[in-house]
């Protein structure tokens, strides 16, 4: 295993929609951190596939006139909102029309899930899973995409092994992992205990830490200051010589999630998600020794 003195840090982005609806506002709150990276999941509450081609054109242009780079799409591909049980073409037409977007935004990575149960028997469910999948990612490599499945909602979502074996399966270049730090507290299972039979094989992640809330709810704080054994991944990483990027997800403020249950899921927040933003650094600072220059990613890209 790479020792920390030989990386300089991982490059720092943010989930823009987590700072405010609209771009201007996401480019805003990067601009304020000194950051030039951003993760596209919504603008102006709309999906990136969702968009009409001239929302998504003036978007795309805004994001070039701010000198920012797109390393991510957060999708719906395969997540909570979609279970194993559900239309599988919502997936395939969403990938197509990703493939012609992210050649526009120049990024390669497409942030996806592994289906909700969906009231499916649970060998139905792996087995659908796995097939979709397998299907996606072939699609995805013909395109030159690289899908990142993130521990979360679905069938490899709070499993090691799980997730371990979806790999080996699908078995393609066009599937790597994207491990977010927060999710253990939400899901029930210990985030460094996963990413220890993870590491190898993570090409993105989400940083946000999470409390338990009385009522069994989850609360979400500032990076280290929670429950979720964020600060013990970061080091988890940086001693496997993790070079892809560190992308906020603070959940302060906003939790698209809830729409799933109709609940109302909040807005972005511009000073919560700079205030994030900064104890991130604080955290990757102690964690990361200062290399020469800016930092940058070299992950998938």
């Amino acid at each position: 295993m790479p020792s920390v003195s030989e990386h300089t840090p991982p490059a720092l982005a943010g989930i823009g929609d987590e700072a405010a609806p609209g771009l201007d506002g996401q480019l805003a709150a990067l601009d304020e951190l000194g950051w030039n990276r951003l993760e596209l999941r919504t603008v102006d509450g709309t999906a990136v596939a969702a968009m009409d081609g001239r929302a998504f054109d003036r978007a795309a242009g805004r994001i070039r006139e701010a000198g920012a780079e797109v390393v991510a799409v957060a999708s719906r591909i395969a997540d909570w909102s979609r279970p194993a049980s559900g239309d599988f073409a919502l997936d395939l037409a969403e990938l197509d029309v990703l493939a012609r977007r992210c050649a526009a935004l120049d990024t390669r990575l497409v942030r996806i899930m592994s289906y909700p149960r969906g009231g499916l028997p649970e060998a139905e469910w792996g087995r659908r899973v796995r097939d979709r999948l397998r299907e996606l990612a072939r699609r995805a490599e013909d395109a030159g995409l690289v899908l990142v499945h993130e521990n979360c909602a679905g069938w490899a979502g709070d499993r090691a092994d799980r997730a371990l074996e979806l790999l080996a399966e699908v078995d393609s270049p066009a599937l790597r992992l994207l491990f977010d730090t927060g999710n253990g507290v939400a899901h029930g299972y210990s985030a460094p205990a996963m990413l220890r039979d993870l590491v190898g094989h993570v090409a993105h992640v989400h940083v946000k830490d999470a409390v338990t809330a009385p009522g069994g709810r989850v609360g979400y704080v500032l990076p280290g200051r929670g429950e979720a054994g964020t600060a013990e991944c970061l080091r988890l990483l940086a001693a496997h010589g993790y070079r892809g990027t560190l992308s906020i997800e603070p959940h302060l403020h906003l939790r698209p999630h809830l729409r799933v249950s109709g609940a109302d899921p909040g807005r972005g927040d511009r000073t919560a998600f700079v205030a994030y933003g900064r104890a991130l650094e604080e955290l990757v600072a102690g964690t990361w020794p200062a290399g020469d220059g800016a930092p940058r990613a070299e992950g998938v890209r």
